[in-house]
């Protein structure tokens, strides 16, 4: 006799939460929003997420409280692997305990051993930036990164990449056929997408000491996200127009410094760190615009919360960065300081069809719905496990 509830929808994913629990940036707010949206677009299926630790989390709250999701830990037999072994190796003897169907690395990589538990397998390559652009990792972490993420892909049933340069990354990095590989762009928090009011702008413009008129770039400050560019460019905007770097600082930061120094523009640079999640909305909000100078990304959500936030947004060729912001974002050579002040001018100026393009942008943007992403997977999960996905 056929199940006709099996058939159908109700299955048991497992997920490697390590980023989701410890990580409040890229990596853990695509592995929260993950789990957040096929928790609550199907509430029958049961979602397991594995991690060494699980701490406290203002950010993992709806998660935690979710009936059908919970959390495993290593048990007190398995702590003695230590966290990080037990990630990518012990944990696999807990899948089967747990009797999970299917296993979904969300950030890069599975469990080494995860082919004995003879289950399907889902890896979300991010990028390959670490073969990209390798002077911008150290040698030890570009071999660590390679090896880990590389056996990952051979290992993995299927492999989604997060946008379509990736997918041709991990074609041709690691000779993954095509036909292994889906692309599902990551999607925006809907955070982004709520209006601020100007009492609120204002508020949070007073908190941080913000200009009446300013550029932000959202992002760790490091080489490979180039905001030196931004600062080459803004000694030749009108004098009132600020720069806000909001992300943390590296070496790079000190190096970019000495170049506004030279520029006279140092007294015109903000730099915020530690700004809660909640109130990077209202930060893109207050700006003139957004900039994303980055040399290569593998998709670039910057680029799609200034687009959800109302704001015009100039990124970078050489990337993924046009896929993100589609026809709505402006786009300028990486090494075109000159490309980004003018195409600032005009923005500020009014000379560019800004309101053109921050119509355009929220259109673009509510293409990367978070319930679509979910969709999506829960429609790969169902095929690889010969579910139904019908609804």
């Amino acid at each position: 006799m056929v199940n006709f509830v099996d058939n159908y929808r109700i299955m048991k994913i497992g997920f490697d939460g390590k980023r989701a629990v410890s990580n409040m940036t890229g990596l853990g707010n695509y592995s929260r929003l993950v789990i957040e949206s096929l928790s609550s677009e199907y509430p029958d299926d049961e979602l397991v997420v594995y991690t060494p630790r699980l701490t406290h989390n203002k950010r993992l709250e709806k998660i935690v409280s979710s009936s059908n999701v919970s959390f495993r830990t290593p048990a007190k037999g398995e702590a003695r692997l230590g966290n990080s072994l037990w990630r990518i190796h012990g944990i696999t003897q807990s899948l089967r305990n747990d009797r999970i169907e299917l296993y979904h690395g969300l950030s890069n990589e599975l469990p080494l051993n995860i082919a004995k538990c003879g289950i399907p397998t889902v890896v979300t390559m991010h990028d390959v930036i670490y073969r990209r652009l390798p002077y911008c990792y150290k040698a030890i972490d570009r071999y660590l990164y390679n090896w880990k993420y590389g056996e990952s892909c051979r290992n993995a049933t299927k492999i989604v990449a997060v946008s379509e340069r990736t997918k041709l990354d991990v074609m041709e990095y690691y000779g993954i056929p095509e036909e292994r590989i889906e692309v599902i762009y990551q999607g925006c928090d809907d955070i982004f997408r709520k209006q601020w009011g100007p009492t609120e702008i204002s508020s949070l413009r007073h908190k941080y000491r913000l200009p009446g008129r300013y550029i932000v770039q959202v992002g760790t400050i490091e080489r490979r996200k180039n905001a030196e560019l931004g600062i080459r460019a803004l000694a030749a905007l009108p004098a009132d127009t600020h720069l806000v770097l909001v992300g943390r600082p590296t070496s790079y930061y000190d190096k970019i410094m000495k170049e506004a120094i030279r520029l006279g523009t140092r007294n015109r640079i903000i730099h915020l760190q530690d700004v809660p999640f909640a109130e990077l909305p209202g930060i893109y909000q207050g700006a003139a615009a957004a900039i994303y100078p980055s040399r290569y990304e593998g998709f670039g959500i910057p680029v799609l919360e200034a687009l959800a936030s109302r704001i015009p947004c100039v990124a970078a060729t050489g990337s993924c960065l046009e896929e993100a912001g589609g026809d709505a974002a402006v786009y300028i050579s990486p090494d075109d300081a000159a490309a980004l002040a003018e195409a600032l001018r005009a923005i500020i100026s009014g000379s560019a069809p800004t309101e053109q393009m921050i119509s355009l942008g929220v259109a673009h943007a509510s293409r990367f719905d978070n319930a679509d992403v979910a969709s999506k997977l829960h429609e790969l999960y169902c095929r690889m496990l010969g579910r139904n996905s019908d609804t």
